[in-house]
């Protein structure tokens, strides 16, 4: 079985509103189990020294059924699927401390190179150690190609400092959720916290680089666009309902 298991219990940090746990919390528990996985599996960060093979994430879906609260200790499932030469994705369960299933998700990843910085192949050496499980927690088993509005209410500027860069030199996906969030009218992001969450990323985003998050909303969903100030590049497209 490809299936990984592994547990957490949830910290300070790691809620807010009603000491219920936040989506960005929910990606970065998310974001560990599938890199611990790789670790077991010999393609982990601490493999890359030998492997110069880096996983770089595509895109989430997350769907939040229940939300489990502070200091309740959860369990992660995750496992391999749909993987060919270009890309695979990664399927996530998580369960409260009843044993109830209380958010699902899925994800798409590509491996780099990181001596050039250009797509590696997924070879039959790592699709023979990322085993298919064949199981999907969504019906469609694509991720939704997200596109941008066409208009928009409200933006929002930012340069990157220090702080936003992670190991591979660039902003780390988590923080993409922090730049939608500022955007985000008042009474949104004062309310509950919105039980779906769709990222798509495209391009990464460097040190010193000038960003600009529009808002705009569609069929009462909350749609953030983050591009280069001058508009000509796409970051990513997060979408939250």
């Amino acid at each position: 079985m490809s299936i990984y298991k592994c547990k957490y219990r949830i910290g300070l940090k790691d809620v807010a509103k009603s000491n219920q746990i936040t989506n960005k919390a929910i990606l970065e528990i998310l974001e560990n189990a599938g890199g611990r996985h790789s670790a077991e599996v010999g393609y982990g960060l601490n493999d890359i020294e030998k492997t110069h093979l880096s996983w770089v994430l595509l895109g989430w879906k997350v769907q939040i059924i229940k939300r489990p609260k502070y200091n309740e200790e959860i369990s992660i499932e995750t496992w391999p699927r749909n993987s060919n030469r270009a890309f695979s994705y990664r399927d996530y369960e998580i369960y409260d401390e009843s044993g109830k299933l209380c958010i699902i998700a899925t994800s798409k990843w590509t491996l780099i190179n990181i001596k050039d910085g250009k797509l590696a192949e997924l070879n039959s050496e790592v699709l023979s150690i990322y085993k298919d499980e064949g199981k999907s927690v969504f019906e469609d088993k694509n991720l939704p190609k997200l596109k941008e509005p066409e208009n928009h209410t409200s933006q929002f500027c930012y340069k990157i400092l220090r702080r936003d860069i992670d190991i591979n030199n660039h902003v780390h996906n988590l923080y993409y959720l922090d730049f939608a969030h500022e955007v985000l009218p008042e009474d949104i992001y004062r309310g509950n916290e919105c039980n779906n969450i769709e990222i798509m990323y495209k391009k990464q985003i460097k040190l010193g680089d000038e960003i600009i998050c529009l808002y705009a909303k569609e069929d009462e969903r909350n749609i953030v666009t983050i591009k280069s100030k001058n508009e000509e590049n796409l970051h990513a497209i997060i979408r939250l309902y």
